[in-house]
């Protein structure tokens, strides 16, 4: 281990991000009762540009009059190459309540992005004496922010999370697909006569894994495009899962399920975590820094894994 050791993530449950468009309020009460982590209310890509005005202030409002209960309240602002962004930050910073917890910053190319906005957000935090800190949620979905993530992933103490916008990540590195997020037809290898699909966002998350994990920010993958394929987002999910990752966006309510389905510890999971600690806790009496659990070899390391999956178990538990 380096002697600068990893920051610590924002200990929260964050299996499923659930988005819903600003323009559509007959939507809000239903998302504050679903069963998401995160509530993501969009100003973006869901909301078309004569909408804008009219989608933020419904977001403030709901934002003041919704009964949230213990969601994570996340506004997805539009990106900084429009003319929207800055009266998105200003008007939710300076009208809605306390009760935002988070500003989404979508297509985010580098740390001076995050830079700018955090430097709006704290001046009107501070001009506004707001007591409540609001932390950041960054999406890389370009070729830039891939190139520069580990400093968007360092670029504020406002940093909680960052996603990958599978859209229009691909169209920015001239990816051959219109799909969002899943196995692309063309991404194959072959096996005598059998194809075999391999995963082409693998390495992109791999590698806003291993930022985020740096510097203390939860790693989550993006959305699924085909709401009508349970199995492929499951499938998605666990790959992500597997990786690091610690949730995936909901498009739709019908992938709040398999998202919280797939992101929360099994029992099963749990129980052995559990073992393996304990196994490691009569090695440790024995002065032994290594023993055999299930006929496999578990060590210190294995340690560090099980305590993963109890804190992520315990965590949503409460």
């Amino acid at each position: 281990m380096s002697f600068r050791l990893q920051p610590t993530p924002p200990a929260r449950p964050n299996r499923c991000q659930l988005f819903g468009p600003g323009s559509n309020t007959k939507l809000f009460a239903k998302m504050a009762a679903s069963a998401a982590d995160v509530i993501n209310l969009d100003l973006e890509d869901s909301v078309s540009p004569s909408d804008k005005d009219s989608a933020r202030a419904n977001v403030i409002k709901a934002i003041n009059e919704v009964d949230w209960n213990t969601k994570y309240l996340s506004v997805r602002i539009n990106g900084l190459d429009t003319p929207y962004w800055y009266k998105d930050v200003v008007d939710l910073m300076e009208q809605a309540g306390d009760r935002i917890d988070q500003i989404m910053i979508p297509k985010v190319g580098c740390a001076a992005d995050v830079y700018a906005v955090d430097a709006l957000v704290t001046a009107i935090e501070t001009a506004k004496g707001r007591k409540k800190r609001i932390s950041f949620e960054v999406i890389i979905e370009s070729a830039a922010g891939i190139a520069h993530v580990e400093e968007i992933a360092a670029s504020s103490p406002r940093m909680a999370a960052m996603s990958l916008g599978a859209a229009d990540f691909a169209a920015s590195m001239g990816m051959q697909t219109t799909g969002i997020g899943g196995t692309q037809e063309n991404y194959y290898m072959l096996h005598g006569d059998t194809r075999h699909y391999s995963d082409p966002w693998h390495w992109a998350q791999t590698a806003i894994v291993a930022a985020c994990r740096t510097h203390g920010v939860l790693p989550v993958d993006g959305p699924f495009g085909d709401f009508s394929d349970d199995e492929g987002y499951r499938a998605q999910a666990k790959r992500s899962a597997a990786l690091g990752m610690v949730g995936k966006w909901a498009i739709h309510p019908k992938q709040i399920a398999l998202a919280n389905e797939v992101f929360t510890p099994s029992e099963e999971a749990v129980a052995e975590a559990r073992e393996i600690l304990a196994a490691m806790e009569a090695a440790k009496a024995r002065g032994e820094g290594a023993t055999v659990f299930k006929g496999r070899l578990v060590d210190i390391a294995s340690i560090k894994q099980a305590e993963v999956i109890v804190r992520q178990s315990e965590m949503i538990a409460s």
